[in-house]
């Protein structure tokens, strides 16, 4: 694809500058901060900034993270439910947590935004209000991460990529000779990063490895037999809907229902 330089109409101009949010802090995990993941995301930020001439700083919220959404996603993982960090994330921390350390507006004929790699749109309403949008790129959109954030929140966003296709917004980083432009997607859960399984991460049954959640080991039971056909280690390793392997099935396996009273997983065979 060959990029085409905007025209004027479809540029603006703001007085920017750039901020990094590190939201998890793995001294809690290892004791030392060496070779965590937010160091090289930081460095690319510092590049990137760099190259535009763009003043950068580094806010530390992890103890916010911890607090507004680690802790409370580990209480409903022992419930037996699936919460979304992400979506949490976003509402407490990106347009929460970080909004509140930012500068608000100097004067009251100036406006402070907060323009983040979203793919969504906003648009404002006759009466005011501001409007979440899903983003041109369908594959891409991410508005239902954003569902849970406050229109306080909303009301100062600016999502530039929402108009744009992945591929564009490659093109642009090439043309621009961004440092980044030819970086992998970040994918998965933010505090999981590179380790590995989600579950290995949550909780160990190697005693001499420490767990967030301990096991707590239950049945898998067939729904369309009754019978037990396997034993899990803990609830959060199961969301319904989710695919499960189980040994001995013939049938592919299909997590259908979860009893936290029981501390049981149920499965049913599917195509």
């Amino acid at each position: 694809m060959k990029y085409e330089r905007p025209t004027p109409q479809h540029l603006q101009d703001y007085d920017l500058s750039a901020v990094f949010m590190r939201n998890w802090d793995t001294r809690d995990e290892s004791g030392s901060d060496k070779g965590c993941e937010w160091e090289k995301d930081w460095e690319d930020v510092q590049r990137v900034c760099k190259l535009l001439d763009l003043p950068c700083r580094l806010i530390d919220l992890s103890r916010d993270y911890w607090n507004r959404v680690f802790e409370p996603s580990l209480r409903q993982w022992e419930d037996g439910v699936t919460p979304n960090p992400d979506i949490w994330c976003n509402r407490e921390i990106k347009f929460g947590a970080l909004l509140e350390h930012l500068p608000s507006a100097p004067g009251a004929s100036s406006k402070t935004w907060f323009a983040t790699g979203h793919y969504a749109r906003k648009e404002w309403s006759e009466l005011g209000r501001s409007k979440l949008l899903r983003a041109t790129d369908d594959i891409k959109d991410q508005t239902y991460f954003l569902a849970g954030i406050s229109e306080a929140g909303l009301s100062r966003a600016l999502f530039p990529l929402g108009s744009l296709l992945k591929s564009e917004v490659r093109e642009l980083a090439k043309h621009h000779r961004l440092p980044t432009a030819e970086r992998k997607e970040s994918m998965g859960i933010c505090f999981v990063g590179k380790k590995g399984r989600f579950g290995d991460f949550i909780s160990h049954e190697n005693p001499t490895l420490a767990s967030y959640i301990p096991p707590n080991p239950g049945p898998i039971i067939d729904l369309s037999t009754g019978l037990t056909v396997a034993t899990h280690t803990g609830l959060w390793n199961y969301t319904i809907g989710q695919g499960a392997k189980i040994r001995g099935m013939n049938e592919r396996a299909f997590v259908v229902r979860k009893d936290a009273k029981c501390n049981t997983v149920y499965v049913a065979p599917g195509a």
